[in-house]
């Protein structure tokens, strides 16, 4: 037999580039196997990644009880639709139920955070009988309609009108401004407890209790969407926990499954039951592999406490970004291992800079380095990042920035 010919990175980058649609901005790089914190190229350069494909491996690339897990279920059976009954998703839904509050007793799985929240609104609308949902600026909830409708950024937002109708924005942490937003018609509040792509904006710490006192003053839900958040990445397993306020109403997705697509709302009692049967509904939704790699996933994080390890290594490294000397640096933010390092420039940069310094991290908004590792990123690892960001920010100049136009003098949204 001969030789499988070897592919390079070039046949790989033209091959794509010739059928993918090209809605992605491509990074040149053809990544082909990760481990751990770790993903390497074709080429065999190692990377520490720390944009875990948007905070979706969570527990490390091809880590083995999910690994052992996908593999024991698709010996066994991959699909069965919902019209029957399944042993894994009725254990995965014990388990979400398990690890939520007590009041949070009903699941749908779907395949994705965007899936997630388009059913949350749908849910929202039908338990309440009222049309209106108020979101923040800032936020993002996915690329779906619905979803999209309640994520207001012009540009993912104009290709695409008429949107649904029946949304509303406001500031993000400012309370009064929500309180001024909601009316009679108001079904919902649909917030992210920490906004990611809006550049890792850690709410007030009482906003979201405030937040919750005034949905049960005017009987609107309030939906979570911790699609970034959830699992231990904030160093809480859900983000609400670090404020204590409990949505009626919780989204998730991204590190839910490892890589593995899944999504999942969790809500009151009550709520789900005003849907008609049939009202909504996913054909993959639940499907046995997911679910597999779900539940192995979340004994991983429990496992291993990694929601501690990331409160701790999280702490530790927005110290040392904050201790770094760079008149570049606005700010340093986050929570546990989800992480912004706002930039008095354009991002892009230093962001490709990281790149050819064996870092991946990713953008949140035009100025924000954000960094969503894997939780079990050591402290060797992040010491290695820190010195990393040092380096690419070293010597850059604000004078410097100016004159090559990429200078931001005010923050911009996401």
């Amino acid at each position: 037999m001969p030789a499988a010919k070897k592919v390079s990175a070039e046949d790989v980058r033209a091959q794509e580039d010739r059928y993918e649609s090209g809605v992605y901005s491509k990074r040149p790089l053809v990544i082909t196997r990760g481990k751990g914190a770790y993903v390497w190229d074709i080429r065999n350069t190692r990377y520490i990644d720390c944009g875990a494909s948007f905070g979706t491996c969570l527990v490390g690339h091809a880590n083995a009880a999910v690994t052992q897990a996908i593999q024991e279920q698709a010996e066994k059976l991959v699909h069965v639709s919902n019209i029957v009954y399944n042993d894994v998703r009725a254990s995965l839904m014990a388990k979400l139920v398990e690890v939520t509050p007590p009041q949070m007793t009903r699941v749908f799985l779907c395949n994705s955070g965007t899936e997630a929240n388009e059913a949350a609104i749908k849910f929202a609308r039908a338990a309440t009988g009222k049309p209106g949902i108020v979101s923040a600026k800032g936020g993002f909830h996915g690329r779906t309609m619905g979803a999209l409708s309640a994520t207001p950024k012009e540009a993912y937002q104009a290709p695409f009108r008429p949107l649904v109708p029946g949304f509303t924005y406001v500031p993000y942490g400012d309370a009064k401004a929500l309180a001024e937003a909601i009316t009679p018609e108001t079904a919902a509040v649909l917030l992210e407890p920490v906004q990611g792509e809006g550049g890792v904006r850690v709410p007030p710490t009482d906003y979201l209790v405030k937040v919750r006192k005034l949905c049960d003053q005017h009987d609107v839900l309030l939906i979570l969407d911790e699609v970034q958040t959830g699992f231990g990445r904030t160093g809480k397993l859900f983000a609400f926990e670090h404020s204590g306020a409990v949505p009626d109403i919780l989204t998730l997705a991204k590190g839910m499954g490892n890589g593995v697509p899944i999504g999942a709302v969790v809500t009151r009692e009550e709520i789900p039951k005003k849907l008609a049967k049939a009202a909504h509904g996913t054909t993959f939704g639940g499907n046995p592999l997911a679910c597999a790699a779900a539940l192995a996933t979340i004994d991983q994080v429990l496992e291993r406490n990694l929601p501690q390890h990331a409160a701790e290594l999280g702490a530790y490294f927005m110290e040392r970004l904050r201790a770094l000397q760079s008149p570049l640096v606005r700010e340093v933010r986050g929570l546990g291992l989800m992480v912004g390092v706002e930039l008095k420039a354009k991002a892009q940069r230093y962001l490709m800079a990281l790149l050819e310094r064996g870092v991946i991290a990713i953008p949140a908004g035009s100025t924000v380095l954000r960094f969503l590792p894997p939780l079990v990123l050591t402290k060797d690892d992040a010491d290695f990042v820190v010195e990393q960001v040092a380096a690419v920010l070293g010597g850059e100049t604000l004078e410097a920035a100016k004159q090559r136009g990429e200078l931001v003098e005010v923050t911009e949204d996401a």
